[in-house]
């Protein structure tokens, strides 16, 4: 029981370190979460629900493009499209700024990556109990895996130095592998440690 609690620990807070290729998400899209908020807020005429994806310190900036959005969307439906692009194209930015992360432009719209897609689900569901099944299956292999191939090169580590140094190599991999997934299950979450956003 013990060890299946320390994997779901594990797997919930270490995803981030078994992905192979960097972990994208979806708030620089055109049907991210912060572009979908922006769209609510200027169908309503009110700022509000863009607030929450702006530290407070960027807020007067989001107010201030708000309001030049709204008046210039008034001229015509190309003036519409092209504020509500620079609002759009503005609070991304600053979002990213709050978060750290580099702002590389407004993404299309596209198909979401499965795993973000599944964390969205989770969230309007209310349960993590399909991303705590998938990512315990996940980091169970991940560690299996690399500890077998670790072994592997252990077994022949003394033939040459360049064996040697092939072990040496899986072995830190690994310790570091499971070193991070042990801190990030027992730290706070900071959501944008690999800039994933």
């Amino acid at each position: 029981m013990k060890n299946t609690k320390l994997i779901t620990l594990l797997s919930l807070g270490g995803i981030l370190f078994l992905v192979p290729r960097p972990a994208r998400a979806h708030c620089d899209t055109l049907n991210g979460p912060v572009v979908l908020a922006a769209q609510e807020a200027l169908a309503k005429g009110q700022v509000a629900p863009v607030l929450k994806w702006v530290k407070s310190g960027q807020e007067a900036e989001i107010r201030a493009a708000f309001a030049k959005t709204l008046k210039v969307r008034t001229q015509s439906p190309e003036a519409a499209d092209l504020a509500d692009l620079y609002f759009f194209e503005t609070l991304v930015r600053v979002h990213r700024q709050g978060e750290g992360a580099p702002y590389t432009g407004l993404k299309p719209a596209e198909a979401l990556d499965p795993a973000l897609a599944a964390a969205d689900r989770a969230i309007e569901h209310g349960t993590a109990d399909p991303l705590v099944t998938d990512l315990t299956a996940r980091l169970q292999n991940t560690l299996r895996t690399r500890l077998q191939e670790l072994l592997e090169r252990r077994k022949h580590s003394n033939d040459s130095v360049a064996a040697g140094r092939e072990y040496v190599e899986a072995y830190v991999t690994f310790i570091h592998l499971y070193e991070r997934l042990a801190t990030e299950a027992e730290g706070p979450a900071d959501p944008h440690a690999a800039h994933i956003h």
